[in-house]
C-alpha cells in the first residue's frame, strides 16, 4: 500500500466502530506514525481500534470526549498539540444521523438539538480548535465527514440532512479562514454497511434493496472500502483542494439523465 502519510500523526474522532475505526486502521496502513483516537462511550471499541493500529507499527492513543462540549473539545486540543505531539491531519468523522428516527413524522425538539449540537456545533468547534493550532504551527489538513444527504436531502430526518449541509459553510469559512497553511474540505459517503446501518429498521425492511437498484455502482460498500477516497482529500495528491466536497456514493445522488 502507498505511504501517503509517512511520518504524519492523526486524529479521528469517532474512531471507537464503523468508519471512524476503518479509517484509523488506514492511517497506520500509509505510513502514519501516530493515532490519537477519540470516542465519547465506546471505549473497548476504541481500544480495539488502538489495538489494530499498533500492530501494524504506529503508535495509538486514546482520548475521551463529548464532541458537544467546548470544554472537552479545548481539552483534546491542549492534549493533542502538547503531549500527543501536535496533529498533522484530523478527520472530523463524529456524526449524529438520527439512527432511531424511521420518519420526519416523528422529528421531536430534543432530537433537532441533539443532531445539530453534534453535526454542526461539534464539528466547527473541532476545526475551530485544532484549525487554529495547526495554522500558528506546520499547518496540515482537515477531513469533514459529511453525507450524500447534503444533496439529496432526508425525509427520514430533516435535521440530519440540515446538520451534515451546514458541514459545508463549516468547510468553506475555515478554508478561507486558515488558509494557505490549512486544508479543509468535506468528504461525502453515501450508504455504507456500518453497524449502525445494518441495525436501521428501515434497512431490515427492504431499504437496502431500493438502494443498491439505484446505484449504478452496483454494491453498497464496507466502510474499509470507503477510506482511501476519503483519506486522499488529506494527502498531498489533493494540495490544491481547499473548501470544497467529494461524494463517493457509487453514483446514488447522480443527478441528471
Amino acid at each position: 500500500m502507498e505511504k501517503r502519510f509517512a511520518g504524519r500523526k492523526f486524529m479521528v474522532t469517532g474512531a471507537g466502530t464503523g468508519f471512524g475505526a476503518a479509517l484509523s486502521v488506514r492511517a497506520a496502513e500509509e505510513g502514519a506514525s501516530k493515532v490519537l483516537i477519540h470516542y465519547r462511550n465506546s471505549s473497548a471499541g476504541a481500544e480495539r481500534t488502538a489495538e489494530r493500529v499498533r500492530e501494524i507499527g504506529a503508535e495509538a492513543e486514546l482520548i475521551q470526549a463529548d464532541i458537544t462540549s467546548w470544554e472537552d473539545i479545548k481539552r483534546m486540543a491542549h492534549y493533542a498539540f502538547g503531549e500527543f505531539g501536535g496533529i498533522d491531519v484530523l478527520i472530523n468523522n463524529v456524526g449524529e444521523m438520527a439512527s432511531g428516527q424511521s420518519s420526519w413524522t416523528e422529528v421531536t425538539e430534543e432530537a433537532i438539538d441533539h443532531v445539530l449540537a453534534v453535526d454542526i456545533k461539534g464539528t466547527m468547534l473541532m476545526v475551530h480548535e485544532f484549525g487554529q493550532r495547526m495554522a500558528d504551527g506546520d499547518g496540515g489538513a482537515i477531513v469533514n465527514v459529511g453525507s450524500t444527504v447534503i444533496v439529496r436531502g432526508s425525509p427520514r430526518a430533516p435535521q440530519y440532512a440540515a446538520g451534515k449541509y451546514g458541514l459545508l459553510g463549516i468547510t468553506k469559512s475555515y478554508a478561507k479562514a486558515l488558509g494557505p497553511k490549512v486544508r479543509i474540505n468535506t468528504f461525502a459517503p453515501g450508504f455504507m454497511e456500518t453497524e449502525a446501518l445494518l441495525a436501521r429498521p428501515e434497512w431490515l425492511a427492504g431499504r437496502r434493496e431500493v438502494v443498491l437498484s439505484g446505484t449504478p455502482a452496483g454494491k453498497i460498500p464496507k466502510p474499509e472500502e470507503m477510506t482511501g477516497a476519503a483519506l486522499f482529500l488529506a494527502s498531498d495528491d489533493a494540495h490544491h483542494i481547499t473548501g470544497s466536497y467529494m461524494i463517493a456514493d457509487g453514483g446514488y445522488s447522480m443527478l441528471g439523465a
